[in-house]
């Protein structure tokens, strides 16, 4: 690595190396949430707390989670990515295109299903930070685009047939864990040591914080940023397999408006929308949020309608709390 390359952070911006504790101020009211989220739907219903539903929700919150997961690392380089629920879309057919109809074995598709998401992000990097797109606009296209491949590629039918290790990731358990939730688990591992504990992860931060001083400083911003939309898009990817593997079909109308759940398990989680602030401790309690109020809502029978508003309040509470937060970051700092 070139000197050019470590120059210094925004230290305003950039989580503290070896904080004194595991859980800080923002991370322990969505903990909070969660704990009483969780008490009142399972005194409600008992079947929320049984071992069958917290399988269920440990391979939703898989889904959603990594979608957080790969939204944040654009949020908090002070982008947005609008196509994630798209892409999932569309990688969960194409995968079971490539597997199907045009033949590769089930290892084989994934890989390559992967490798498209990776061109997605690579094409909504170049688009940001070469033709100076904006992020709405760039993955905004992509939220259209892709959903209509998604259907060009079926012709609005589902694919099935896929092989059988698509259906073993979805089905498999592991001391009665889903494959999935681990996974997830370890993404959550490998994002916040990349995040939290390397150089290059911790410039992410600083282009998020003062791109223009982060420029100055050395940090070469574009490949930073560009690296964020690929991680977006890699992950959408991975849960499209995920998502086929748990349908054994590719079907192209999944997904609608999860990019919206994603956004909002992030913000939820303490990932600013003004960019360079934010932990991955955070966006996986974010998740773990909204999946228990997704299925504590369906347990309770409440109607799918109603179910909506109370997701779309979760985010304008959200929302809200987040642009308290930068107001009184800016007093401070001022």
């Amino acid at each position: 690595m070139t000197a050019t390359e470590t120059g210094p952070a925004a230290p305003d911006t950039v989580p503290e190396r070896g904080g004194p504790s595991f859980l800080r101020g923002k991370e322990i009211g969505v903990v909070g949430a969660v704990v009483v989220v969780f008490a009142v739907f399972a005194l409600g219903n008992a079947n929320f707390a049984g071992l069958s539903n917290l399988q269920t929700m440990g391979v939703d919150l898989a889904q959603y989670g990594l979608l957080a997961l790969g939204v944040s690392f654009v949020i908090i380089t002070g982008g947005i990515d609008l196509s994630v629920g798209s892409v999932v879309a569309l990688s969960g057919v194409w995968s079971a295109w490539l597997n199907v109809h045009a033949g590769l074995p089930d290892l084989a598709a994934i890989a390559v299903t992967l490798v498209t998401g990776a061109a997605i992000g690579l094409m909504h990097g170049f688009s940001v930070t070469i033709l100076g797109v904006p992020p709405f606009v760039t993955t905004l296209v992509t939220l259209v685009a892709a959903r209509g491949a998604a259907l060009a590629l079926t012709q609005g039918f589902p694919i099935d047939g896929v092989g059988a290790t698509f259906t073993s990731v979805a089905q498999y358990r592991i001391a009665a864990i889903p494959v999935p939730t681990l996974l997830f688990a370890g993404a959550c591992v490998l994002a916040w040591f990349f995040l939290e504990r390397t150089h290059v992860g911790r410039q992410l931060y600083a282009v998020g914080g003062n791109a223009e001083a982060s420029r100055l400083a050395g940090i070469r911003t574009r490949r930073r940023v560009v690296l964020a939309y690929v991680v977006s898009s890699v992950l959408a990817s991975a849960v499209g397999v995920l998502v086929t593997a748990r349908l054994t079909v590719g079907q192209p109308s999944v997904a609608t408006g999860w990019e919206l759940n994603a956004i909002a398990a992030a913000v939820i989680g303490g990932i600013s929308l003004s960019g360079g602030v934010g932990r991955v401790i955070g966006v996986a309690f974010g998740a773990v949020l909204l999946v228990c109020i997704n299925s504590g809502l369906v347990i309770l029978h409440v109607s799918p309608y109603y179910q909506q508003i109370v997701l779309g309040a979760v985010l304008a509470v959200a929302v809200v709390t987040d642009r308290l937060r930068a107001r009184r970051s800016e007093r401070h700092q001022s």
